[in-house]
């Protein structure tokens, strides 16, 4: 399943599209480069959740937590500055991925082996100036 965002304008319609085309899913594992576009389309699934918390990049919190307006909450990892798998154990990771939570994961391959089999993996590149949203 592929998804396309040429232009901020579309971003979130493409977060619907989405949410629409995975709808039982709760853990997404974002994988990208730097300037991918991760973060942003992130913030995007949030509010299209129905979160109206300010949301930041939780790259120095490690985990954000927003509620939706059901009062439901969403995680947002950034892994990026863990050395180690463990680090993700010693935060409790495992605790918000089987919470029945939505959780959106930047920087997955931070924490190989924690992940459950049911995670959604999503790459995102850029290429000829457009987002390309890959979900295996």
């Amino acid at each position: 399943m592929k998804f396309f965002i040429a232009d901020i304008n579309e971003i979130q319609k493409t977060a619907i599209d989405f949410l629409k085309n995975l709808p039982n899913q709760k853990i997404f594992a974002f994988h990208g480069d730097l300037g991918a576009g991760k973060t942003t389309f992130i913030k995007a699934l949030c509010e299209k959740l129905g979160v109206k918390d300010q949301m930041s990049s939780p790259s120095f919190s490690i985990v954000n937590e927003y509620n939706s307006e059901n009062g439901n909450s969403i995680y947002h990892f950034d892994l990026y500055r863990l050395k180690s798998p463990q680090e993700a154990f010693d935060i409790g990771m495992e605790e918000y991925l089987y919470s029945g939570n939505y959780c959106f994961i930047e920087w997955p391959e931070r924490a190989e082996g924690i992940l459950p089999k049911e995670t959604v993996h999503v790459k995102m590149v850029v290429e000829d100036g457009r987002r390309i949203i890959s979900v295996d």
